[in-house]
């Protein structure tokens, strides 16, 4: 079974990013609902933050109920980890997002997953 690694679910509010997620920090999010049955996380979207998680989430706010985050050591780990949650959670079939992951401009770097170097 795929797993996000990251902490949450919390509420997607201003607020509450701003309680935790405290460091300025390359990181990870995932953004969703609760199951009312299974009352477990279900992932909508996922993304990535290379520079700052804090503020990126907030360009969320509104669009999803529900939040997961992890920090990452550097753009480059935030990339290949949102890669891998993409494919791992569906891709652009189950998910929210419209397009694979992308490097920055300045990277040549490939999907761990795929292989591809999204242009």
């Amino acid at each position: 079974m795929a797993s996000l690694d990251m902490h949450g679910a919390y509420d997607l509010s201003l607020a509450k990013i701003d309680e935790l997620v405290t460091k300025i920090s390359h990181g990870n999010y995932a953004l969703g609902v609760i199951n009312q049955n299974t009352h477990k996380f279900v992932v909508k979207y996922v993304g990535r933050a290379e520079e700052d998680l804090n503020v990126r989430l907030k360009q969320h706010v509104g669009k999803y109920p529900k939040f997961k985050f992890s920090y990452a050591a550097s753009p480059q780990a935030a990339f290949e980890k949102v890669c891998r949650n993409f494919h791992d959670f569906g891709g652009t079939q189950k998910l929210g997002n419209t397009v694979h992951p992308k490097p920055p401009v300045h990277a040549d770097w490939k999907c761990p997953c795929c292989g591809t170097s999204v242009d």
